[in-house]
C-alpha cells in the first residue's frame, strides 16, 4: 500500500522499501549492496581526479592535467573503437567525471537512484562497448561475453527497482519528498 503525503501544495506518492522488499535481511543486504557499489563509482572519480595510483597514476590525475574519459576512449578497440575515438574530448572527461560523481554520491546516499540507474546503466553500457569484444587474448578479461560493467550497471537498475536507499540511506526522507517518479 503505497504511501500519500499532502502538503499544502502537492500530494505525492511514496511507496516505502518495506512494501516492496518484505524481508528484512532482504532489504539489509540490499544497503549494503548499494554501498559498496556506490563506493566504486566514488573512488573511481577519487582516483582520477587525484590519482592516487590504484588506477590512475599520479602524473595521468585530472588535477594534473590527465584525461580521464579521452584516453579510455582513445585506446579504444573493436567494432565501435572509431565511435569512441571520433567521442574523445574534453567535453567527455568533464560529463564522464561529473557522471562518477553524481552517480557515487546518489548511490551512496539512497536519494535519485532512479536517475542513477539510468546513467549509471548506460555508463557502464558504453564502457562495456568500448572494450567489446572483451574475450581478447591477454587483456585481463576471464569471460568473454559477461564482466563486471554488466553486474554493476544491474546492480543500480535493482537498487532503483527495490527502493534500496531507504535502508542505511535516505531515500525514505527524499522519497517523501519527490514520491515516487523519476526523482526517485
Amino acid at each position: 500500500m503505497s504511501t500519500t503525503t499532502t502538503t499544502a501544495s502537492t500530494s505525492t506518492t511514496y511507496t516505502p522499501q518495506e512494501q516492496v522488499v518484505t524481508s528484512p535481511a532482504a532489504r539489509l543486504t540490499l544497503a549494503i549492496l548499494r554501498l559498496v557499489v556506490g563506493f566504486i563509482f566514488l573512488w573511481a572519480f577519487i582516483d582520477k581526479v587525484f590519482g592516487l595510483g590504484f588506477t590512475t597514476k599520479p602524473e595521468r590525475a585530472w588535477i594534473n592535467g590527465g584525461t580521464p574519459a579521452q584516453g579510455f576512449m582513445k585506446n579504444a578497440e573493436g567494432p565501435f573503437a572509431a565511435l569512441f575515438q571520433g567521442m574523445a574530448g574534453p567535453w567527455a572527461d568533464w560529463l564522464f567525471m561529473i557522471g562518477l560523481l553524481a552517480i557515487g554520491v546518489a548511490v551512496m546516499l539512497g536519494a535519485g537512484l532512479k536517475i542513477a540507474a539510468i546513467t549509471g546503466a548506460l555508463l557502464m553500457f558504453l564502457m562495456y562497448l568500448a572494450e567489446f569484444p572483451i574475450g581478447r587474448p591477454g587483456a585481463g578479461f576471464t569471460n568473454p561475453i559477461v564482466d563486471s560493467h554488466w553486474i554493476e550497471g544491474l546492480s543500480l537498475v535493482v537498487f532503483a527497482l527495490t527502493r534500496a536507499g531507504d535502508t542505511l540511506g535516505v531515500g525514505k526522507i527524499w522519497g517523501r519528498m519527490v514520491g515516487d517518479g523519476w526523482l526517485r
